[in-house]
């Protein structure tokens, strides 16, 4: 299977998948460390793959998103965005209905 492929089945898979630089417990930028706690903040569950740990997805993901740096945030298979634009979207009350709504 192509790296493509895997990251299209983990995006069917997971309704709020965060693509991040280490876990939600120990991220290993500042940006991923931003946006896990953003996540954490909504109390929806999400999934997420650390990228460092997988160099392929890594490379691949950018590809598949059209969107150049990390963290990457999914929502439903759509890419939402990074760590800036998660806060604004969580500040303005955009973000926790369009998790809740894909977590159910």
């Amino acid at each position: 299977m192509k790296t493509t492929d895997v990251i299209r089945q983990q995006l069917q898979e997971h309704p709020v998948i965060l693509y991040m630089k280490g876990t939600p417990e120990a991220p290993r930028c500042g940006f991923s460390a931003k946006a896990a706690a953003v996540m954490q903040s909504t109390g929806v569950d999400f999934a997420y793959v650390d990228v460092l740990s997988s160099p392929l997805i890594m490379q691949a993901l950018p590809e598949v998103s059209d969107f150049p740096t990390f963290p990457q945030l999914f929502i439903k298979g759509e890419i939402i965005g990074g760590s800036d634009i998660m806060e604004a979207m969580l500040a303005s009350g955009e973000l926790v209905p369009m998790l809740n709504e894909a977590a159910s």
